[in-house]
C-alpha cells in the first residue's frame, strides 16, 4: 500500500537534495511546490504559510522531515513536527546532508556538492517527558551510496514511523 507523505524540510538551502528523494518514486506524496508558488505562499505572512501546511498535510500519513545543515533551527519544520505528532502521523528525521546538490557545486565547483550534517530536529522536543529523539528515527543513510539506502529503506523506514506513532 502506497503511504501518502508530506515532507518537511529547509526550502531554500535543502530543495535539490529534496528533489532527489521525490524522485524516487517510492511513495505518493505531496506535490513539490514551485519557487514562484512558495514566493507566493509567503507573501501572504504566517497565517497563508500556516494554512498551506496544513492543507497539504491533511490526509497525510507520515511526515518525513529531510535534515539538512540547518533544518532543526527552522520553525516551519518545528510546527509541521509538532503539527504531525498531534494529528497521530508517523513522524522520522532522514538525514540529507550527503546527497550531492548541483546548486553547492556551481556555487563552489571543487566541492563534494554536500553540506555538513544538521542536528537531530527531535532534540528539542519532548513527548510525556521523553526526549522526542528517543522515540523517533532519524536515519543517517549510508555515506558512500546515501541514494540508494534512501531508495531501499523509505517505504519500510515510514512504516516503522506509523508503528512508532500508533503505539503512543
Amino acid at each position: 500500500m502506497a503511504r501518502k507523505i508530506f515532507y518537511s524540510f529547509h526550502y531554500d538551502n535543502d530543495v535539490f537534495r529534496v528533489q532527489q528523494i521525490r524522485n524516487i518514486g517510492a511513495l505518493e506524496d505531496n506535490e513539490p511546490v514551485s519557487p514562484n508558488a512558495w514566493e507566493e505562499v509567503k507573501k501572504g505572512g504566517d497565517a497563508q504559510i500556516e494554512k498551506w501546511i496544513n492543507e497539504n498535510m491533511k490526509n497525510r500519513t507520515c511526515v518525513v522531515v529531510l535534515v539538512g545543515e540547518k533544518t532543526s533551527i527552522r520553525p516551519w519544520v518545528r510546527y509541521e513536527i509538532k503539527k504531525a505528532w498531534a494529528d497521530g502521523k508517523g513522524v522520522l528525521g532522514i538525514y540529507i546532508h550527503n546527497l550531492k546538490c548541483a546548486k553547492t557545486i556551481k556555487a563552489n565547483p571543487f566541492s563534494s556538492g554536500q553540506c555538513s550534517k544538521g542536528n537531530n530536529p527531535f532534540d528539542s522536543f519532548t513527548i510525556n517527558g521523553k526526549d522526542m529523539s528517543s522515540i523517533v528515527q532519524c536515519y543517517n543513510p549510508n555515506v558512500n551510496d546515501p541514494y540508494k539506502d534512501i531508495r531501499d529503506n523509505l517505504e519500510k523506514w515510514v512504516e516503522k514511523a506509523i508503528e512508532i506513532r500508533n503505539n503512543y
